[in-house]
């Protein structure tokens, strides 16, 4: 009778498919976990460890997520879920930034425009309360493990209350103040704009060089060091926006430039040396000979006839005036510039605009009343020319600020704003800009190079204008003195009492309240300030709006994680609102992501075609492998994805899987309690195998996952799984798991080390491949109730450590021989002298320092080698001779012996089989 002998060896199954088919099963995992309330139970576990907050930057609640959205919600879940493995209570709760101008563009084109501003915003917060809804979906799908049911929103009242509060706390420390400045202003808008709506596109401007008569020819002589009077002479600016001429007030020089004075057929030209040449030759003057120079101090406060008013402007002297381009004179408008106003203030110039906030000059305005600031271009331009004031005129294609969200140019324009002053020193003494200084110092950027970008931009940043003329905002719950515009003296007190009825009504308690209810008769003097605050006002008081209020989480944040543009953006409101209220950052670490393009480098766009939609990678591939490509990707740049991208990342998923599915199925009939063999008496292999793991464990858990390099972490897993698991330890093992007794002390040994690499391993992936390392962890403990989330890094059993250091150290020894064998192996393999590895016999010369751990193996080393006889012998020098076996090859165990068929009963099997089968099983030592 013929012995099948298949179902004599240990080849197991696990319920742990091959195919993940994880786009049709992560919705039913996620349905599933929130039943059993995840999230809830996770906290309970945890509480009473340290804290770790990660507070959550507030999306914008308008429109679908993308893929930037995806990238930073998955970093976000990578590191709460470590955290949590890493033994602190974690809490993760996300937020809505639901404010602001977008969202009244979208109810304007969904409802109209002329609604009453009360029904207005209720149909705002109705739209708000619709995307969130669609977001949030979106985000849980993705995986991200989070209090879903109790988000924070910036239009709950609570919120609104304290953000109003935060303000009250600014004013009240002396920051806040009311000023007649330039402010970014988009005219499609309506409203002042904050330097994180701005961005730059190429715009094609007007460039004009224009001569402002000098009205003093005798100073002007004496300024050059010249005895007789200079007549006809000019003073030559140039400028790309030909519209801010009507509200000019002035010529800046520098102060420590040299000007020459250039004697042209269109008169005596005053220009800074270094440009003059260029200029001249604009002029078709290039031979102009130089008549005398000065430097720029001398000039200063000579009168000047404005180009087509009847003004008298004085030349001023300016630090921003430079030799970059232009003539080093610069036409002076402080209510068309910042560095103007700044100028402007020292020399006590009037701030005059003309320009109303729907870009049109006012009707009082001489020659330009009605047009808009772009019409008017091409006018001011031909009314230089007939004044004989126009030197030349050339078109200029430059980077000019745009609105981020109409993608149209936006001017600069002096309005009465609330400003957060930069430069302002508060009750306290200290100058906010200082403040902010010594908080980025405090503070751990990963990457390193955000803290130069940070403090460059505090450096520079004026004063913040926090004021906006919407509808739908936080209202600046302020009451003004009617004729001199000062704040109610109890504005603190009053402030309060507003914030506690937002806190019943919402926004709508300040529009709709009676200045009599809280003022009384003083109500007649007063009025109730109509502006709303800048979303970033909002989104920036967040840490003391939900962190300093909601008793799970904590302040100040151990983390704020966001895309590259909030350096600009919320990093830094929320670093001013922090340093304005309580003096310092709101956060220990600052981590920055970069943003997300195409295979190509190209950025995303719909025009393109190159747009990857996060919904369409989840319901295609899974999120698991949407979450395995951000974890695979160094995120400190841009982050490329294409489907050729994916296909690799499914790839090296597949890989991991099928890791996972032999552990699995090696262990299906492992119980812990019952089967594992104790460290000391396992076998040395098996040993190594666990310091393998726990050395992974160590590296990725212990200082990758800290330092939030996750695109190294992966590397470190896929490498330990291909490397140490499938080309090393897994390869040795197969033999023993498969072929010696089930229940035997060498297979016990090894499901043993296999139990803790597997409970590693799973743990190590959980942050990163959430839905399949609880997949594997429910068939690994058997119960759909376990989670990776309930546990923390596995504990390994160890040896001493002076024992843990030979081990390794022998066991390294040994695999970097064995690695020089398989290359002889594999070259008689090549010719075909040789099948598999185990046709081949050893004949081993080993040197005087290889020996002894060859020889320590015994019979061992050729599990070790994975060949059928391999036999060691001292020599001078290592040599290794390969000849294919010249015996039967055992049909069960693959191995080359003498004695196949020797043993009755079994004519094509070995002995040691036979003994595994019918006697008491092999005895292994070593491997």
């Amino acid at each position: 009778m013929s012995i099948d002998y298949r179902k004599t060896v240990n080849l197991l199954d696990t319920p742990f498919p091959m195919r993940g088919d994880l786009a049709k099963r992560e919705p039913g995992w996620l349905k599933r976990w929130s039943e059993q309330k995840r999230y809830d139970k996770l906290r309970k576990l945890a509480a009473g460890r340290p804290k770790f907050i990660l507070h959550d930057g507030p999306p914008y609640a308008n429109g679908d997520i993308h893929i930037g959205h995806a990238v930073n919600k998955v970093l976000k879940d990578i590191i709460v879920r470590s955290k949590t493995l890493a033994g602190f209570d974690a809490p993760y709760v996300p937020g809505w930034d639901c404010h602001g101008l977008p969202i009244e563009l979208m109810v304007e084109k969904l409802h109209g425009k002329n609604i009453p501003a009360a029904k207005f915003r209720e149909l705002c917060r109705e739209y708000a309360h619709e995307q969130i809804a669609r977001q949030k979906k979106d985000f849980i799908r993705l995986g991200v493990l989070g209090d879903w049911d109790n988000p924070y929103l910036t239009m709950d009242f609570k919120t609104e209350a304290d953000i109003v509060r935060t303000l009250g706390k600014i004013y009240e420390n002396g920051y806040l103040f009311k000023g007649e400045k330039p402010v970014h202003w988009c005219i499609e808008c309506g409203s002042a704009l904050a330097e994180a709506e701005v961005e730059y596109e190429d715009k094609t401007s007007p460039a004009i060089d224009v001569g402002f008569k000098v009205l003093d020819g005798a100073r002007l002589a004496e300024a050059f060091g010249l005895s007789a009077n200079v007549d006809n002479a000019l003073a030559v600016i140039w400028t790309t926006t030909p519209w801010t001429l009507p509200a000019n007030q002035a010529v800046a020089v520098n102060a420590a430039l040299t000007y020459g004075l250039y004697d042209t057929p269109l008169g005596k030209l005053v220009l800074v040396k270094e440009l003059a040449a260029g200029a001249l030759k604009r002029y078709g003057c290039e031979d102009a000979p130089l008549l005398a120079e000065t430097v720029g101090e001398q000039l200063e406060g000579l009168q000047l006839q404005h180009p087509f008013y009847e003004r008298v402007v004085p030349i001023v002297c300016g630090e921003h005036v430079t030799t970059d381009a232009g003539t080093g004179l610069v036409h002076t408008a402080p209510a068309h510039g910042l560095e103007d106003f700044q100028v402007g203030q020292a020399y006590d110039l009037p701030v005059e605009n003309p320009v109303m906030d729907d870009g049109r000059y006012a009707s009082t305005t001489p020659l330009f009343a009605g047009l808009s600031v772009w019409e008017a271009n091409p006018k001011v331009i031909e009314t230089l020319a007939e004044q004989g004031t126009l030197l030349h005129h050339t078109k200029l294609a430059h980077s000019y600020p745009h609105c981020w969200r109409h993608k149209t140019p936006i001017i600069f324009r002096a309005t009465a704003q609330w400003f957060i002053g930069m430069d302002k020193q508060g009750n306290g003494g200290e100058v906010l800009r200082q403040r902010a200084r010594s908080a980025v110092d405090a503070t751990e950027f990963f990457p390193g190079w955000g803290r130069a970008r940070l403090e460059a931009m505090i450096g520079n940043r004026p004063d913040w204008c926090v004021s906006r003329q919407r509808n739908w905002g936080v209202p600046m719950t302020f009451f003004v003195h009617k004729e001199s515009g000062e704040l109610h003296p109890r504005s603190a007190q009053l402030l309060e009492e507003v914030a506690l009825r937002i806190e019943q009504q919402g926004i709508e308690a300040w529009f709709s309240l009676d200045a009599h209810e809280l003022l009384g008769d003083e109500a007649e003097q007063y009025k109730k300030l109509s502006d709303t605050l800048d979303v970033w006002f909002d989104s920036g008081s967040t840490h003391f709006a939900v962190l300093k209020q909601r008793s799970e989480l904590a302040w100040p944040a151990d983390l704020y994680l966001e895309g590259s543009d909030q350096h600009r953006g919320w990093f830094q409101s929320s670093l001013l609102t922090g340093c304005a209220t309580i003096g310092r950052a709101p956060y220990q670490q600052l981590l920055t992501h970069g943003f997300v393009v195409d295979g190509k480098g190209l950025k995303m766009s719909k025009s393109k075609g190159n747009v990857v939609a996060p919904q369409k990678v989840n319901d295609s591939l899974g999120a698991d492998i949407l979450r395995l490509w951000v974890a695979s990707t160094d995120y400190s740049g841009e982050l490329a994805i294409s489907d050729e991208i994916l296909k690799r990342v499914t790839e090296s998923y597949r890989r991991l899987r099928n890791t996972l599915r032999f552990l699995l199925a090696n262990l299906s009939d492992f119980d812990p309690l019952d089967n594992a063999v104790p460290f000391a008496d396992l076998l040395e292999i098996d040993q190594y195998a666990i310091l393998m793991a726990k050395e992974l464990q160590e590296k990725v858990a212990g200082e990758l996952y800290t330092r939030y390099a996750f695109h190294y972490a992966v590397q470190e897993i896929v490498g330990y799984c291909s490397e140490d698991l499938g080309a090393f330890y897994l390869d040795v093992l197969k033999d023993r798991l498969y072929t010696t007794q089930a229940d035997s002390r060498a297979r016990r040994s090894a499901q043993t080390a296999l139990y803790h690499i597997t409970r590693s391993l799973l743990l190590l992936i959980a942050p990163i491949l959430c839905f399949t390392a609880d997949e594997a962890w429910e068939v690994l403990t058997k119960s759909e109730e376990e989670s990776t989330l309930f546990h923390l890094w596995h504990e390994f059993p160890l040896p001493e450590a002076e024992q843990e250091a030979a081990l390794v150290a022998k066991w390294s020894a040994l695999r970097a021989f064995r690695a020089t064998v398989n290359k002889d192996i594999e070259a008689l393999r090549a010719e075909d002298k040789l099948g598999s590895s185990l046709q081949a016999e050893l004949d081993i010369e080993a040197d005087a320092e290889l020996y002894p751990l060859l020889a320590s193996l015994g019979d061992s080393l050729k599990f070790v080698l994975i060949v059928s006889r391999a036999t060691v012998r001292q020599a001078e020098q290592t040599r290794v001779a390969v000849t294919p076996s010249e015996h039967a090859k055992c049909e069960r165990c693959w191995h080359y012996r003498d004695d196949v068929g020797a043993h009755a009963g079994h004519d094509n099997v070995c002995g040691r089989c036979v003994d595994n089968i019918d006697g008491k099983g092999e005895a292994r030592v070593h491997a």
